[in-house]
């Protein structure tokens, strides 16, 4: 007889369903705060405590939780390969000299004064032409963060204005992978929800902008070393090979969307072009840049900031976002397939009375998805298929509700320790998510401000006009 079979399986209350997640959440404060052990331990007997209950309470067959494991695998297989195409990206290009001349000229040219300002521009840029803020954060943010540093501004600072701006582009992108789903979840259409998102969005990016502004005020041309920076760029000068022409790599990324070359090919052309620019600009040998893109690029430039920089890359410096990115995935696959993320989904919808109320409830669904589940993907396609019926109800356009799933869900996720997005952010950028996290200031603000537009009725579009727009 299978594994759990054992009779008519059962649906979970809400105090079953919290179990998992609590004994997760549990295990990571005592994992982090006490034993100094890494956050897949608490994952995986999270995983663990959801499949007992799931088997033996819930009577679900095993080779159903396994299928609902693989399935939540396969879901994430491009981010997957892309977070090891990355790595190799991001050893090549510093072995190609490419980020050291980014980091190089933006030294030289990009002013303290409104550096995080810039910088989140400048992710938001290129994010929206590529689609994918995990590619922004790994190449124009890790360049951005290492110019921050020598600047004097701490990195972790700078990372939240890269993760700003490469979060924004990625959610108003038509490219990205989150901007298509949630409005397919929802029942919308793709440029009906980025123009519907425009609203709240906007308005936080204004804010954030305003935000960076002040937080840059401590930091000013008077306020720079100049004598640490001139270090820096004899350091990169002296040990790479700095041209104009190694930007080039940067803008055929944000070109090949204008071609559509799909995301793991051009990718994997970003990878070709760093290994041309280390073996026929840098003049390193085939044998030493195969040893990079295996495990990173190791900097000897003899300045401790810069080789704290350039020291990374490589795939097996991904092994640990992977791992962790795998972990998440199978405990999301547990939650959803045995029906543990779905009650408590409906437990919050309870909560939702008026539309503010249920804008609220579909946000902090979302976030709590992302709490239980560590990926983004489930927080948007669990929260819904949720939340569908209950808009559709209430008369509101599904512009909303769309909108509503990335405010909460694709924002937040770098937010969360063991998100696949935060574990992402923290690899590339080299810092720590709970460092960064104060400094997100978009990702912080847009739940925020989409919450209140729902309380006060700003911007919240009814089923009935967009009847009207058709007629006429």
């Amino acid at each position: 007889m299978e594994l759990g079979d054992t009779g008519k399986r059962k649906q979970p209350n809400i105090i079953v369903a919290l179990v998992p997640l609590i004994t997760v959440i549990v295990l990571l404060v005592c994992c982090q705060l006490f034993l100094n052990i890494e956050i897949h331990f608490p994952l995986l007997l999270g995983t663990i405590a959801g499949a007992l209950i799931g088997v033996f309470y819930l009577k679900y067959p095993w080779h159903e939780i396994e299928k609902g494991i693989f399935d939540s695998i396969y879901s994430a297989m491009q981010p997957i390969l892309i977070t090891g195409i990355i790595g190799f990206i991001i050893g090549a290009w510093i072995s190609g000299g490419i980020v050291p001349a980014i980091v190089y000229y933006g030294l030289k040219v990009l002013s303290p004064d409104f550096f995080l300002a810039t910088s989140m521009v400048i992710c938001s840029l290129v994010s929206i032409a590529t689609g994918s803020s995990w590619t922004t954060a790994g190449t124009a943010g890790l360049a951005l963060v290492g110019v921050g540093t020598g600047l004097g501004i701490p990195a972790p600072m700078v990372a939240g204005a890269v993760i700003s701006g490469a979060y924004f582009g990625d959610k108003m992108s038509p490219f990205s992978e989150t901007t298509n789903l949630a409005p397919a979840i929802a029942g919308s259409t793709l440029f009906d929800h980025i123009r519907h998102m425009a609203y709240t969005t906007g308005t936080s990016y204004v804010l954030a902008m305003i935000g960076f502004m002040i937080l840059n005020k401590n930091y000013s041309a008077d306020t720079v070393d100049a004598i640490e920076i001139q270090k820096m760029l004899e350091a990169l000068d002296t040990s790479f090979v700095i041209s104009p022409l190694l930007i080039l790599p940067l803008v055929f990324i944000i070109f090949m969307v204008i071609f559509k070359i799909p995301a793991i090919p051009g990718l994997m052309l970003s990878v070709f072009m760093g290994v041309f620019c280390a073996i026929f600009v840098q003049g390193h040998d085939i044998s030493s840049v195969g040893y990079v893109l295996q495990y990173g690029y190791i900097s000897e430039t003899g300045n401790a900031m810069v080789d704290e920089l350039l020291t990374r890359g490589g795939l097996q410096s991904m092994m640990w976002t992977l791992s962790l990115i795998l972990c998440s995935l199978i405990f999301g696959g547990v939650m959803s397939v045995t029906g543990m993320l779905e009650t408590i989904a409906k437990n919050i919808l309870k909560f939702a009375k008026s539309v503010g109320s249920l804008i609220f409830s579909t946000i902090c669904t979302c976030i709590f998805m992302n709490l239980a589940s560590g990926e983004q993907y489930l927080s948007l396609l669990i929260t819904g298929k949720m939340f569908q019926e209950e808009y559709e109800k209430r008369g509101l356009a599904p512009q909303n509700l769309s909108r509503a799933l990335e405010d909460g869900g694709t924002l937040t996720s770098p937010l969360i320790p063991w998100c696949t997005c935060a574990v992402t952010m923290s690899t590339y950028l080299g810092v720590n998510t709970l460092d960064y996290l104060p400094y997100c200031l978009l990702n912080l603000i847009n739940p925020v401000v989409s919450i209140i537009f729902g309380f006060t009725g700003i911007a919240i579009l009814k089923s009935s006009d967009l009847s009207a727009k058709k007629e006429k």
